[in-house]
């Protein structure tokens, strides 16, 4: 990928409505980000957005890439070399990400490893104890860098390969207790954002976090997790992305246990050692890992060459709520051409006005 390509990459996701999917449906239409970029006031308008769009500018860009070299980091584009595997088959994977440390972990298999930031000291042990072994077996350990599991599994596979995702910006070192181990993973791992540079981290960035963590390994470990708890958020996306999920039963007393104990009622990979494990990795890593493809492989149908109807926006819009559908129902529901539906959702979602999410999935803001 060239220098100017990359800028432009940078400049369609920083720019205002447009998320991984949404720059996924734009260069998958207009065939590079450039073109992209020159049609998005168009777009925003037709769906509905009365002010003009919010586009990065070349020098918001350049500005992010020169902090992000100062810094150290690495911005990297999907499908360039360096961008991890696993994560770039994800369909909401980050256009680019930046990164600190040693990019070759990301060639390796790995194991994402969340749970409670007020882990009991059992819970702690677990971890340390299953990501060693799992990271002398070979297996790169990925998690969150938040207080609690992640950080016992993050001390416990310094030697042997860990990463770390973080939720604001590279430079942002959340939480602030964690400074050394932020540094001692940027020197003998390696720290993943999808943020912008300087960005702090808000609860909404937390999701957005975790379905990298997922999107990075081949399956996840949750160690103690209450019942609503984020981490189970990641096991929902691991799920979703076709990882395994694997937890450590827990005392029935203890409400740190409660959603570990419910994924293995639902069907997660019961661990009590980390044997349990490394078995069910060996077996996923006869399969070779997938190279990010060097084209670009859009998804969905190409949309019509002709204008939809006006009528068809309403129509879209009455026919959605807060509640996320799926595009295929909502086709169904509408009985319009598939081209002229992918149009206007691209429309509506440029003028902010709905939201796609993963799984194929729409709804209103």
């Amino acid at each position: 990928m060239s220098a100017k390509e990359k800028l432009a990459w940078l400049r369609l996701i920083r720019s205002e409505n447009v998320g991984p999917i949404t720059f996924n449906r734009l260069v998958d239409r207009f065939g590079s980000a450039e073109k992209a970029l020159a049609n998005l006031p168009d777009l925003a308008k037709r769906g509905g957005k009365l002010e003009g769009i919010k586009i990065a500018s070349v020098a918001d860009a350049e500005k992010e890439m020169a902090q992000a070299e100062k810094f150290g980091a690495k911005l990297i584009a999907k499908f360039e070399p360096e961008y991890p595997a696993l994560l770039a088959q994800v369909e909401d994977a980050p256009p680019v990400i930046a990164v600190m440390g040693h990019t070759s972990l990301f060639k390796k298999p790995s194991l994402g490893v969340v749970g409670a930031r007020n882990a009991s000291l059992t819970g702690r042990k677990i971890a340390e104890d299953f990501s060693r072994k799992t990271g002398q077996a070979g297996y790169v350990i990925i998690s969150g860098l938040a207080r609690g599991i992640d950080s016992a599994a993050h001390l416990a596979t310094l030697p042997t390969g860990t990463v770390a995702v973080v939720a604001g910006g590279i430079d942002v070192i959340y939480p602030p207790e964690n400074e050394k181990l932020y540094k001692e993973i940027c020197e003998q791992g390696a720290v993943v954002a999808e943020s912008p540079f300087g960005t702090e981290p808000i609860a909404r960035h937390f999701p957005r976090r975790n379905r990298i963590i997922s999107g990075m390994s081949m399956g996840v470990l949750v160690v103690e997790a209450a019942a609503k708890s984020g981490s189970l958020i990641t096991a929902r996306m691991a799920l979703e992305q076709n990882r395994e999920v694997f937890a450590v039963p827990g005392s029935p007393l203890d409400p740190r246990a409660e959603g570990a104990n419910g994924l293995i009622r639902d069907g997660a990979h019961l661990a009590t050692t980390a044997d349990d494990i490394i078995s069910v990795l060996k077996t996923l890593r006869m399969q070779s890992l997938q190279e990010p493809g060097r084209n670009w492989q859009g998804g969905g149908a190409p949309p019509a060459q002709d204008d939809p109807p006006k009528q068809l926006y309403d129509k879209i819009l009455e026919n959605l709520s807060h509640t996320p559908v799926e595009m295929d129902e909502l086709i169904r529901a509408v009985e319009a051409p598939i081209g002229h539906v992918l149009t206007v959702i691209l429309e509506l979602e440029l003028a902010g006005r709905i939201e796609r999410q993963a799984g194929n999935k729409v709804n209103l803001i």
